[in-house]
């Protein structure tokens, strides 16, 4: 299963003018519960997908919001010059197809 199929939002934005926030929300605790133990969706998967080193990225579980963060750090400043979102937002597409067990 796609996590595009099993999660309610996936949505990206800015967290300051250097950090992106990726966030992932499930309509239920069961669908939440399965992708928190599942491998398709880790830190690593997210270091890989971005290109950015593990131990720079900060995953956060929500289970009373039944939602997941990533913080990641941006490569160009917000507003920079070279900085092709300065909002973040069209930086979630790349998890849509990621496989979920």
């Amino acid at each position: 299963m796609k996590l595009m199929d099993i999660a309610k939002v996936i949505r990206s934005k800015n967290a300051g003018p250097r950090c992106t926030t990726l966030d992932i929300m499930f309509a239920n605790e069961a669908d939440f519960n399965r992708v928190c133990s599942s491998n398709g969706l880790s830190k690593k998967t997210i270091s890989e997908l971005y290109d950015i080193p593990e131990d720079q990225i900060k995953e956060i579980q929500y289970p009373i919001s039944m939602a997941i963060k990533y913080s990641l750090p941006r490569k160009v400043t917000a507003g920079d010059p070279g900085d092709k979102d300065v909002y973040g937002a069209q930086q979630h597409a790349r998890l849509f197809n990621l496989e979920i067990e």
